[in-house]
């Protein structure tokens, strides 16, 4: 029987990147929406999703998938490219305006983001920033349409909110995969548990079913 070789490479992980750039650009836009700074500085926080978010998420996307982890490829795919979306719409719009078309966009990236938030349940933490990510695109694509003062101010406090959770958890990963061991709570369980504390034959028990192993996707 002939033997078959399938050779891994270790990465580290690209959450913490990917949950920083978010930090970024979600609290840059809640003061924005909150007004703790002016509609003209609209651009420098636009600009900083184009140019910061977008390419750290996009980065951490594509490593994701190269770890084996779909959902994190996922997830901040689908951040990434929201968060290019959102700059460059804010970068060529007036100062305090807002866009129905974005809105429209952002609801169906909040839809988009509920894919690696289920998917990523087994990693709680993890599964809590993209679950208030959809809530927070959510909440500001329904501002975006409908021009609601109330609604814009409701979308800044689940920024934040959601700045700090993405803050925790890129702290939490960072940590995790610094000192190979959890420092804090990140709410694993079940197979996402088991990637710390068990051996090497479960973490390949099934590597011939992954994409790339398997003939078809």
């Amino acid at each position: 029987m002939p033997l078959t070789r399938i050779v891994l490479r270790p990465v580290g992980t690209p959450l913490p990147l990917g949950f920083l750039g978010l930090f970024v650009a979600t609290g840059a836009f809640a003061a924005l929406q909150l007004d703790w700074i002016g509609p003209g500085q609209g651009r420098a926080v636009a600009l900083a999703a184009l140019l910061f978010t977008a390419p750290l998420q996009l980065l951490a996307a594509v490593y994701g998938f190269v770890a084996r982890d779909p959902v994190a490829g996922t997830g901040m795919g689908v951040l990434s490219g929201t968060w290019a979306t959102a700059g460059l719409v804010t970068l060529t719009s007036p100062p305090g305006s807002t866009s129905a078309g974005l809105g429209v966009v952002l609801l169906l990236a909040a839809g988009a983001m509920l894919v690696p938030a289920v998917a990523a349940i087994a990693k709680g933490v993890a599964a809590a920033v993209m679950a208030l990510s959809a809530l927070r695109f959510a909440v500001t694509g329904v501002a975006e349409v409908t021009g609601s003062d109330a609604w814009l101010t409701a979308a800044g406090w689940v920024g934040v909110a959601l700045a700090a959770l993405a803050l925790y958890a890129a702290l939490g990963f960072e940590l995790e995969d610094a000192r190979h061991r959890t420092v804090l709570p990140l709410l694993r369980r079940g197979p996402a548990s088991s990637a710390m504390t068990g051996g090497i034959g479960d973490e390949l028990s099934d590597v011939v079913h992954e994409a790339g192993v398997r003939k078809q996707l």
